[in-house]
């Protein structure tokens, strides 16, 4: 199918209205708000780590020098940050702030930070720690003289979403300069299944530095006692002096953000709704191809398409019956990144039961029915790393989804493919689970 100009989509009657999507604002789920699925779950307030460190004054930091690594996600329920509250309570000393990608007050977009500055509201010195790597962030630690490091940012429960390597870099660096680590704790948005395709050491990056499954099915507090029990002794030389979760009350593995009653603040420009987050494990994929991923729309992830996608996609995509989700035909013209400007083809996900959804099986059903209609379907080609050229080996973590999807194969034989190691490491985390299931 040709490109699509917005004349030719208007008068194409075998194409359909074009379809506006819902802003973030008009979510439910984006607010706070209770979903339809609220009486499937128990209705009871959840706190985060957070909120109990701050309601005991921050007596589990009296008398340290700490350094902070957080983001607009660390904060309270009176929506100020932790470190705002911290360094006006007076009980916290705070000698450094610590910034991911996006930076710690969120002003930079997707690959970028916010550099090392003064803090205007605060005066603290704020280290971008963004791409450091371990020797990098051990000398910030020194220079800012850390002895306990707080983190204390909103995950989104997916392998190549980079605030859990900012995490296990500091923790490596911690070990270097022998700091307690501490982590605030807050809920997996997209609950406690582990999902995907294993990492496999030669496509590891900073999309994906250690080999754990692509939906890792844990909190930042887990996952940070996975990676200390399973890596860090081989990487760093031993494990933490001291480790320290501060966990989340009230809060259960099968339960979606959006049920938990806390205030969603978007955790990267294009996450902007737990809805987001719900796709983001497996649309995320669609950053290796030549589809936009919907960036430059108000949907990010859950928006997928290309000016050469049509209805048919849709089609093949309702007719599977997948459980938890529709598949809506949609048309959308990116303001940036792939297509800008451009009408696109292709589908919005609609999320209708988090618990009987497989982000990962969607995702795989979507890049096979598009390699299969599309013949200009293509996966993204990066000429920076000519031994390692394509994206979507570093986000799936081995060339094997594909060359699988590329020769042909079924769904059910791409998923049928990780299986064992899904398994596998599914058994080997439960030691360092913190929160219940629901029959548990």
């Amino acid at each position: 199918m040709t490109d699509l100009n917005r004349r030719q989509l208007l008068t194409a009657g075998a194409l359909g209205a074009v379809a506006i999507p819902a802003t973030a604002g008009g979510s439910r789920a984006a607010q706070g708000g209770r979903t339809a699925h609220a009486g499937s779950y128990p209705d009871r307030p959840v706190t985060t780590g957070a909120q109990s460190a701050a309601a005991s004054s921050w007596s589990t930091l009296e008398g340290q020098k700490v350094g902070v690594i957080t983001n607009p996600t660390g904060i309270l329920t009176d929506l100020r940050t932790i470190v705002d509250d911290m360094h006006e309570s007076g009980a916290v000393d705070i000698v450094g702030v610590f910034g991911p990608e996006h930076g710690f007050r969120g002003t930079a977009q997707a690959g970028d930070s916010e550099g090392t500055h003064p803090d205007p509201r605060t005066g603290l010195t704020v280290y971008d720690a963004y791409g450091a790597n371990v020797a990098k962030m051990t000398t910030m630690f020194r220079t800012a003289g850390v002895e306990t490091v707080v983190f204390d940012i909103q995950d989104v429960g997916a392998r190549f979403y980079t605030y859990i390597w900012t995490m296990y870099t500091a923790m490596q660096a911690a070990v270097a300069v022998g700091a307690r680590f501490v982590v605030l704790d807050r809920p997996n948005p997209v609950g406690g299944t582990a999902r995907g395709p294993m990492m496999t050491t030669p496509w590891t990056s900073g999309v994906g530095a250690k080999e754990i499954v692509q939906a890792h099915g844990m909190t930042v507090g887990e996952l940070a006692r996975y990676l200390d029990g399973e890596f860090l002794a081989a990487d760093a030389g031993s494990r933490l002096d001291e480790l320290s979760v501060v966990q989340v009350k009230g809060w259960r593995r099968d339960v979606p953000y959006a049920v938990t009653g806390l205030p969603w603040v978007m955790p990267s420009p294009n996450m902007p709704t737990p809805d987001t987050a719900l796709v983001y494990p497996g649309t995320g994929m669609f950053e290796g191809t030549n589809l936009s991923e919907g960036r430059g729309t108000t949907r990010p992830f859950e928006l997928v398409g290309a000016p050469f996608v049509d209805y048919k996609w849709a089609e093949r995509l309702a007719a599977l019956g997948l459980p938890g989700v529709g598949f809506r035909e949609a048309y959308f013209s990116p303001t940036f990144s792939k297509h800008t400007g451009k009408v696109c083809g292709g589908v919005q996900l609609h999320v209708t039961d988090p618990s009987a959804f497989d982000p990962m099986r969607a995702a795989v059903e979507m890049l096979v029915a598009a390699k299969a209609l599309y013949p200009d379907f293509a996966w993204r080609h990066d000429s920076y790393d000519p031994a390692r050229p394509y994206w979507i080996d570093k986000l799936t973590g081995s060339q094997r989804l594909r060359t699988q999807i590329s020769a042909g194969a079924s769904a059910d034989e791409v998923v049928g493919a990780w299986r064992d190691e899904l398994a596998a490491f599914d058994a080997r985390r439960r030691q360092y689970l913190l929160y219940r299931g629901p029959s548990n």
